[in-house]
């Protein structure tokens, strides 16, 4: 089922960014009790070896499975994902001209679980991190659109660069270009990844 059909059927499940306040609402009916506890879900992720001290971490909604993580786990994905909600939102007023942008809903809660999960054997943890937001609207045509330093009081040990890719699925495909640029509306694709790179050797962490 592609992206768009799903966002025409059900818009309420797409977070629209704002200058005010995000209205964000779940159509979606809880899988288990675990899930209406904590709404907190991700997808599998596949890492690749540890190689000139980058991991490459991908993600797609169509391999969603449930993490289950306790309560300050779940409070420090909400945490990071409304920081993430709050730099889109100013990406949007500052680099991205268009009137409105669409995101899923659990987009920034699923990558706010990837980013702890690749946080974990870090130094200093997710504390130590810098989130460098690109967006691809092109193939191999990207650019910086935010940064996200998660802790200002400490010196960054890795870098993670989050690509997000504009969704040009379903029938907004199919508008004439004069139409596209009239609506100045971006729809972001649930598909992104994440580049991981440190900024130590591995010796002096040990």
């Amino acid at each position: 089922m592609e992206v768009l059909s799903v966002q025409n059927q059900y818009p309420e499940r797409f977070t629209v960014l704002t200058s005010g306040t995000t209205k964000t609402k779940d159509w979606s009916t809880p899988i288990s009790s675990s899930r209406a506890n904590n709404s907190t879900s991700a997808s599998r992720a596949t890492h690749s070896p540890d190689r000139h001290n980058s991991v490459v971490v991908g993600a797609t909604p169509l391999e969603e499975e449930l993490i289950y993580c306790d309560n300050s786990d779940a409070a420090a994905i909400n945490d990071l994902s409304l920081r993430l909600l709050d730099e889109l939102r100013e990406a949007k007023s500052r680099n991205l001209t268009c009137t409105e942008v669409s995101i899923p809903c659990d987009l920034t809660t699923r990558i706010a679980s990837d980013i702890l999960r690749v946080s974990e054997r870090e130094p200093c943890g997710v504390r130590g991190c810098t989130v460098y937001i690109e967006f691809e609207e092109e193939p191999q045509n990207s650019r910086r659109i935010g940064t996200l330093k998660v802790d200002n009081e400490m010196v960054s040990t890795f870098e993670l660069y989050l690509t997000l890719r504009q969704d040009k699925r379903g029938w907004a495909s199919l508008l004439p270009q004069f139409m596209k640029n009239l609506s100045r509306s971006i729809t972001i694709s649930p598909d992104y990844s994440l580049t991981k790179h440190k900024l130590y050797s591995p010796c002096e962490s040990s």
